[in-house]
């Protein structure tokens, strides 16, 4: 897992780094430069026109060292440095002699002395401020980020975009570079997982610059990046049995969506479930059995949706239970519910239809929710965040807020999904996902990734584990299915068949 630290804690990491390694402030500079600079040669020519634009901080002493760099790869950049400030960062004025040495630069005194008119696609590398930037840029500075917005360029911004908070929310009123990409250096920053900075941060990478491991191990923060699952996957013996990978039960169905428990029931096979019991109302039955020949089928009461009444007996047979896909609204619905939440001594994912009846008139009525057991894992998309909340958040950072403070309170794992799905676990730690795009905004596709949890949790993950494995394989599965279609033909059942 990456860690996520807040800009404090960046700081620290860089001091933690020159006094242990040690190294010098200026050659930590020119190492994360140089960093940026591989990268920039990996994906842009010399032959393109580039602009870089300084401010007179750190952040800015970077855009001098990068400019340099360039210039040493063939790069004919136009260096402007915005006159905003009387004082500069030491490491900013070395950088600007080494820089002098090679390559010329403009001072920007006045909004007048940068161009009005750039051409199109022209190249800008954004290097006016940094992660450390607590308030708004104003005056001068205002006014370049101003008009490097109204121009159709390529922006690169180096670290953060400029303008833009990395642990707090900006007023919409703010100028903020608007980027088509981000690199930053060592981690990525809070602010690129937030709905809210799509426009501003762009497609981002981190880069290695060497901050010192130990500091970055040590240091505690309850953001995560979750960029690969392997060190949580077990090893299958080859001389297991079906038995030895979980029986799932999936409560899913109603008259209509039955598709919804095709596509869920599915998704649990392709996941390593050694195998599954569909509950389902009578009506569903047939569509179950031909549509899933791998999975077993139980009746209902109930002709066209869920009426069944549970007990231990039930679920105890089972090594995982998952409701919600596809159970529409009926009033039976909650109270069925309840009876299944008081009596199951199994680990629970619930979706989709299970999740708005936590919070109906009814389930508010039986205090659903209260009975949800610990350990459970829900799956939201935002609108069913709110509604469980009964509250909805002023911005992306209360969100998480939100989100963090409730998986603490109810003791649950919860998935908010969307892009960079984020898994709030117990702990009050929020783990963001690498994978998926935006082919998966798609009909079915949260019963999919249902499917996949009871999975995991049959085959007997711990809850936390098995969600942030699930929804990094359903982003995978998506991801390799829209490198087979394009993102705008991936339907979920695409999803499923990309599972590996």
């Amino acid at each position: 897992m990456i860690k996520i630290l807040n800009a404090s804690q960046i700081r620290e990491a860089d001091q933690y780094t020159i006094s242990h390694e040690p190294v010098s402030s200026i050659d930590l500079m020119e190492r994360a430069s140089r960093a940026f600079t591989r990268w920039f040669t990996g994906q842009f020519t010399p032959s393109e026109k580039l602009i870089v634009v300084c401010g007179k901080g750190n952040n800015g002493g970077d855009g001098l060292a990068i400019a340099r760099m360039l210039h040493q790869e063939g790069f004919d950049p136009e260096v402007f440095i915005i006159n905003h400030s009387e004082k500069a960062s030491p490491d900013f004025a070395v950088n600007l002699q080494r820089l002098g040495e090679q390559h010329s630069f403009r001072y920007i005194n006045y909004i007048s002395d940068f161009p009005a008119a750039i051409p199109e696609q022209t190249l800008l590398i954004d290097a006016i401020f940094g992660s450390g930037l607590s308030r708004p840029v104003e005056g001068l500075v205002k006014q370049v980020c101003d008009r490097i917005n109204e121009q159709k360029l390529r922006v690169v911004s180096v670290d953060i975009p400029s303008g833009l908070f990395m642990d707090e929310p900006n007023s919409p009123s703010d100028s903020i570079i608007k980027a088509a990409f981000t690199i930053s250096f060592e981690l990525p920053k809070l602010a690129f997982f937030l709905p809210q900075n799509e426009a501003f941060v762009g497609d981002w990478k981190a880069v290695k610059i060497g901050l010192s491991e130990e500091f970055i191990q040590k240091t505690d923060t309850k953001f995560y990046y979750t960029g690969s699952i392997e060190h949580l996957l077990k090893p299958r013996n080859k001389f297991s049995n079906k038995g030895t990978f979980g029986s799932a039960l999936l409560i899913a169905g109603s008259k209509g969506m039955m598709g919804a428990a095709v596509l869920a029931a599915r998704a649990c096979m392709r996941s390593g479930a050694g195998k599954i019991q569909v509950h389902v109302p009578a009506s569903g039955n047939d569509i179950l059995q031909i549509s899933v020949p791998e999975a077993m089928t139980v009746r209902s009461p109930g002709e066209n949706h869920l009426t069944t009444q549970w007990t231990s007996e039930d679920t105890g047979k089972f090594d995982a239970v998952g409701i919600g896909p596809g159970l529409g609204s009926h009033e039976d619905l909650a109270a069925s519910m309840a009876s299944l939440f008081k009596t199951c001594e199994k680990p629970l994912v619930i979706d989709a239809d299970g999740l708005n009846v936590l919070n109906s008139e009814k389930g508010k009525e039986l205090k659903l929710l209260s009975l949800v057991p610990p350990g459970t894992i829900l799956t939201p998309h935002p609108k069913e965040f709110q509604r469980l909340m009964g509250k909805s958040w002023a911005n992306d950072y209360e969100k998480l807020k939100y989100l963090s403070d409730f998986a603490i309170e109810s003791k649950l794992t919860v998935c908010l999904k969307g892009h960079h799905t984020a898994v709030a676990l117990p702990d009050g730690s929020i783990h963001f996902n690498s994978t998926g795009n935006s082919g998966m905004a798609t009909a079915g596709s949260g019963d999919v990734l249902t499917g996949m949890v009871l999975a995991f949790l049959a085959q007997g993950y711990p809850p936390e584990d098995a969600a942030i494995i699930s929804v990094f394989e359903h982003g995978s599965a998506g991801d390799r299915a829209a490198a087979q279609r394009s993102e705008r033909s991936v339907i979920a059942g695409d999803i499923i068949e990309n599972i590996r």
